[in-house]
């Protein structure tokens, strides 16, 4: 056993989680409890089983976090690690969005736990009960039964409540500044597993941590949040004043020789939030000359069935804007979109070079039916050999970058888990989705 130690958290620690680790670890951090536990992280596959034979008998919980496409190779890893380090001492506990989403498929793909919703305070209550998962809201597991025991989600407490990054273990990560997003759209998991809300992190409680940062020698701070420009509001309404406070005390907390970083990555700016006012503020105290733009279509008819909230002419004013005061736009567009027909496809092809020949880079992604979404059962992002063709012109000329080849392979993976997983009452046949009425001869089949 560990000599004198209650329980071992071993975390699989890849570099795609960081950050929702490092918040766990912030919480814990905090937290006093009479359990006696040592944090260990685990980089690969034989770290993780050394930390865990290292244990002996001692209670070990292996803690896992990963995105949907992920979800099937970490199964495969979880698999490997099981036969060589594995016990009744040892739990093997699943969060964040797939977990969140699929707690079934996730107990199904081999995870003895999965943690459903937020897991700062469920994370606390486990460790509290020396990692017996018994009576904890949050998760779901298999009873001796073999029944699925469903314990509800983790109470959403405010931001303030809990550290952004873990001090005690010196691991910091872009901060979380707001948590939730009140824009549904249909292809993103946000919305869906914090509530169509936002939860802002106060402007005091952000200053706490930056003066953190800067008392460690840490001269940058970026924010994450899934709309930067809506700092501070419930409303689809930009509060610049809010935001002005923000970045205000940012820059003043981090010092002459710090800089601030707003709206680039790893967050970005709805494209009808763009102002030159909001731009100036950006440029006032941020070091930052790039800004992301969330455009997803340059067709009006795919972005209203997405649920987006502007069309295209928002998206071309932004970017406009954006290179009139002197940034460098990047825009996200999202190809193989449910229900989008040639037509669809021409109008963003056509915006991407238009917003290219201002001076605009395209973000290309693919189309992925992610667990959670209301398009989670709509067939994989099909991208034809025509688009791809002209996707390639424009990624040679620098105009345009991203994975949107890998998000392919991801997303048939995606609906083939689906097809193999599918939830109560859902048919294994997939059927086309939807996006608008056109005029007849170019109509769509209906939901």
């Amino acid at each position: 056993m560990a000599d004198g130690l209650d329980l071992v958290l071993v975390l699989r620690y890849r570099k795609a989680v960081t950050y929702g680790l490092h918040v766990l670890l912030g919480a814990l951090g905090e937290h006093e409890t009479d359990t006696r536990y040592e944090v260990r992280f685990g980089a690969g596959v034989e770290q993780t089983i050394e930390h865990i034979r290292a244990a002996g008998g001692t209670r070990v919980l292996v803690l896992w976090s990963f995105y949907s496409p992920d979800a099937a190779a970490l199964a495969e890893e979880l698999g490997r690690i099981r036969a060589l380090a594995d016990g009744p001492n040892v739990t093997h506990i699943a969060g964040g969005v797939h977990a969140t989403a699929e707690p079934v498929q996730t107990l199904d793909a081999g995870w003895d736990v999965a943690a459903v919703g937020e897991g700062e305070s469920t994370l606390l209550s486990l460790v509290d009960a020396k990692g017996d998962p018994a009576g904890i809201v949050g998760l779901a597991y298999r009873d001796e039964s073999g029944h699925v025991v469903r314990t509800g989600k983790a109470k959403q407490r405010p931001l303030d409540d809990f550290p952004g990054f873990a001090l005690k273990w010196n691991k910091f990560n872009a901060l979380e500044i707001t948590r939730g997003c009140v824009y549904t759209c249909r292809f993103c998991q946000t919305p869906f597993m914090f509530s169509a809300k936002f939860r802002h992190r106060s402007v005091e409680n952000v200053r706490w941590h930056v003066d953190r940062m800067r008392a460690r020698g840490l001269r940058d701070v970026r924010f994450i949040t899934p709309t930067a420009l809506s700092y501070g509001t419930q409303t689809d309404e930009p509060d610049l004043a809010g935001v002005e406070e923000l970045l205000a005390t940012c820059k003043e907390g981090i010092g002459p020789d710090g800089r601030v970083f707003f709206g680039s990555f790893p967050s970005e700016i709805r494209p009808e939030h763009v102002s030159r006012e909001a731009l100036r503020l950006v440029r006032k105290y941020c070091a930052n000359t790039n800004i992301i733009v969330g455009a997803q279509s340059g067709s009006d008819l795919v972005l209203e069935a997405a649920k987006r909230g502007h069309g295209v002419d928002e998206v071309r004013r932004a970017v406009r804007l954006g290179v009139e005061e002197g940034f460098q736009i990047n825009v996200d567009m999202i190809f193989g979109m449910p229900g989008e027909d040639r037509a669809d496809v021409d109008a963003s092809l056509a915006l991407a070079r238009e917003l290219a020949d201002l001076g605009a880079r395209i973000h290309a992604h693919t189309f992925m039916p992610l667990p959670g979404t209301p398009w989670r059962d709509a067939p994989p992002g099909d991208v034809s050999p025509e688009t791809i063709s002209e996707v390639d012109r424009l990624s040679r000329r620098g105009a345009l970058y991203g994975h949107w080849q890998k998000q392919r392979d991801h997303a048939v993976r995606l609906a083939a888990a689906a097809e193999a997983y599918p939830r109560p009452g859902r048919s294994r046949t997939i059927l086309p989705v939807a996006v608008s009425a056109r005029p007849a001869e170019q109509s769509r089949p209906a939901e």
